[in-house]
């Protein structure tokens, strides 16, 4: 039998109603909710579950409501969540497999979240930027191209999504001369996305600094599986290399489709993903062959799997 990993997702993953019925079904869950809240000076489970929509793209409201809906179906699932082999997530989904390993607690995971997501907010406000797809285009070719649209303001590969979808990210100007470049290289599409700021480019260094002194005043404890980071695409259980690896994750690419290739590799045939939509399974449908892909999502989902764990 083959190996088991457990995936988390990122922004752009939320919508309006996510978790609703998981916080329905559990006090601790609530109390979770309750914690971020209180934290953050906003509603989280009003957030989540009656938006509206636009404030809940806002980067300092989706990530921590993600996060939360992916540790709500840990929390709920308790004994039933899978034995796993293997763990990542999807830039911030990345907290929601640190808790999965133990190396976070719960809360701890949460709050380091609610930090990011703040940081990386002033971070847009300070350095305006941008991000944008790009779809069938050759990875060294991007890369090439972005050296070349730097010219124009800085422009860089932010997210190795699939072998046919990456996303880049950088100044403005630098992202738009770099999307006529990868037009003009044959790329399929090459559209500028409507984000906060330009996530996972040197842009985002202001929001080093505050992580860093955040993430060394809490508890990084040994992992209970291999964690597998956006930075390196290969398994990690040094606590303090994950500690590192989560501050340059701010400004790093996330290489997702090497992290799928390196879960392949590893003879992964099962992957679960936990939390608010399909994402994630989506990629891993088309980077690791004849893998079995399920979706936690709802209550449901929850109970569904709970079952199968039964039989």
């Amino acid at each position: 039998m083959g190996k088991c990993a457990i995936i988390f997702p990122g922004q752009a993953s939320q919508y309006v109603g996510m978790g609703k019925d998981i916080y329905d079904a559990s006090a601790e869950v609530r109390q979770l909710y309750q914690v971020a809240s209180e934290e953050m000076g906003e509603d989280m489970a009003r957030l989540s579950f009656e938006g509206p929509a636009e404030r809940l793209k806002e980067t300092r409201f989706t990530q921590p409501g993600i996060l939360l809906h992916s540790l709500a179906a840990l929390i709920v699932l308790k004994d039933d969540i899978p034995a796993a082999d293997l763990t990542a997530g999807h830039s911030l989904g990345e907290y929601g497999s640190l808790a999965l390993a133990g190396i976070l607690s719960y809360e701890d995971a949460m709050r380091a979240v609610i930090k990011r997501a703040s940081l990386m907010e002033e971070a847009c406000r300070r350095r305006p930027g941008t991000m944008a797809a790009v779809i069938g285009l050759d990875e060294n070719k991007i890369e090439d191209i972005c050296k070349k649209a730097s010219g124009k303001g800085v422009v860089v590969p932010a997210n190795f999504n699939s072998g046919s979808q990456i996303v880049i990210s950088g100044a403005v100007e630098g992202v738009e001369e770099a999307c006529r470049l990868c037009k003009e290289a044959g790329a399929k599409r090459a559209m500028v996305l409507q984000v906060g700021g330009a996530f996972h480019s040197p842009l985002m260094e202001p929001a080093v600094a505050g992580m860093k002194d955040y993430l060394d005043s809490i508890s990084f404890n040994e992992p209970k599986l291999d964690v597998v980071p956006n930075v390196t695409a290969a398994a990690e259980r040094n606590p303090d290399n994950i500690r590192r690896l989560l501050l340059e994750q701010l400004t790093a690419p996330v290489k997702w489709r090497q992290t799928m290739a390196y879960f392949e590799s590893q003879g992964v045939d099962r992957i679960y993903e936990i939390g608010p939509g399909k994402v994630l399974t989506g990629l891993a449908k088309r980077e690791v062959k004849g893998a079995a892909l399920f979706n936690i999502d709802t209550l449901t989902d929850i109970e569904n799997l709970a079952a199968m764990a039964v039989k």
